[in-house]
């Protein structure tokens, strides 16, 4: 029989992933088999704790069937937020008010699902912790699709998205070779200064796809006139071209290539600005300097959402860094992140470890230069050996009238 502990509340902030309600399982059943008091579910996140948002995740989650569901199920049960805990120093009352309902609430165990801005505030609300010598331990399972969490090998909900763009890059690539014209693609993914999603594109390449012409990745400066060189050549040797663009594409002086368009960007809580348009820009560039069909196509959201094509590999580990959370903070652990540690490439073997989140958030990790090639227009084998293993096997969709059944939290 599990030993009896305190009460366990998790949240999902940020981005959502096609896979981060299975670790949202990971810590709940982990927690629930070890014997964790209730378990609650933040309402968007931190930012609906503080309104006091909250659920018992026991009433939403009530059978192993409910369980499966949940790890298919995509984007966040719980909702999520883009909230910046301030300094202490600027709002103690922000803290004050936290504790207080963590407390009435008798938490024990704080879990926060995200990326680099929610080790950001798992590292504020335990170094907080420390100076009051509060009991409550906090632990951050990591999550984005921008694989661009320092420490970790590689973060759950990267694998499906890159998954998602290797598949729909070949899709783009056999549409362009239809008709018997001139015609060029250019394709967005996302990535602000990260490009291992834009890399992605890459995977397309393989014995029946030989895969995009060029990819841009944000590690290195654009240049516009090299690039329609490259482009004039490629038009000298093939009709349909397709090119792979980071939304965060930009020139030598910092501009993003999305700011050369007319589009109205916005600012979110954490001061990012909100960038689209990058692909639209060229295409237009294209069409007019060499009077060719040309598009562009936004992934956009698309690629975080995508769970009827997620990876088994990414499912299970998602589900493993949640578990392996609630494990290391029922042993005492606390300030810490799970990290993900690749052990050998073949077989394909990758262990959960845990590592001091004040040394991972606000740390951005990029693609390594020697990742992309001389050119800076296509990424380097070693790229592909590194994400191959991350998208392999499905877990296959529980269907209801021909499509995708999910899970949805049902608050009435």
């Amino acid at each position: 029989m599990a030993e009896k502990r305190g009460n366990v509340i998790v949240g999902q902030s940020g981005g959502p992933t096609a896979v981060i309600n299975s670790s949202l399982v990971g810590v709940y059943k982990t927690a629930r088999d070890r014997g964790a008091g209730k378990v609650y579910g933040m309402l968007h996140g931190i930012q609906g704790l503080l309104e006091e948002k909250y659920v018992d995740l026991s009433e939403h989650i009530r059978s192993d069937l409910d369980i499966e569901l949940l790890k298919r199920t995509p984007s966040s049960f719980l909702g999520s937020c883009r909230y910046k805990l301030p300094e202490y120093s600027d709002k103690p009352e922000v803290y004050e008010r936290i504790f207080e309902i963590l407390n009435k609430l008798e938490i024990e165990f704080f879990f926060y699902i995200g990326g680099n801005d929610s080790m950001d505030t798992i590292k504020k609300l335990y170094d907080y912790g420390q100076t009051i010598g509060s009991r409550i331990h906090f632990m951050g399972v990591p999550k984005t699709i921008d694989n661009d969490l320092a420490v970790t090998d590689h973060t759950p909900g990267y694998g499906s998205a890159a998954k998602y763009i290797g598949a729909i890059t070949k899709e783009i690539i056999r549409d362009g070779l239809v008709y018997d014209t001139r015609n060029v693609t250019i394709v967005e993914i996302m990535g602000r200064n990260a490009g291992w999603l834009t890399g992605a594109a890459a995977l397309a390449s393989c014995e029946d796809c030989e895969g995009p012409d060029m990819i841009f990745l944000p590690e290195v400066d654009f240049d516009m006139d090299s690039f329609l060189g490259k482009v004039a050549k490629l038009q000298e040797k093939k009709k349909s071209i397709v090119i792979a663009v980071s939304e965060g594409i930009h020139m030598s002086d910092g501009t993003y290539v999305c700011e050369l368009t007319d589009n109205v960007s916005q600012i979110d809580s954490f001061g990012h600005r909100t960038l689209t348009g990058a692909a639209s820009y060229l295409s237009n560039k294209v069409a007019s300097t060499f009077g060719c069909k040309s598009r562009a196509i936004e992934v956009s959201t698309l690629q975080r959402c995508a769970a009827h094509l997620s990876s088994r590999v990414d499912i299970t580990e998602a589900f493993q860094v949640g578990g392996a959370a609630v494990k290391e903070a029922f042993e005492g652990a606390n300030g810490m992140m799970i990290t993900l540690k690749r052990v050998s490439d073949d077989p394909y073997i990758c262990v959960t470890d845990i590592y001091d989140v004040h040394k991972i958030a606000n740390v951005e990790k990029k693609v390594p230069r020697e990742w992309i090639n001389d050119t800076a227009d296509y990424v380097m084998p070693q790229f592909i050996s590194y994400i191959k293993p991350l998208i392999q096997a499905e877990l296959t969709a529980i269907m209801t009238d021909g499509l995708p059944r999910h899970l949805v939290l049902n608050l009435k």
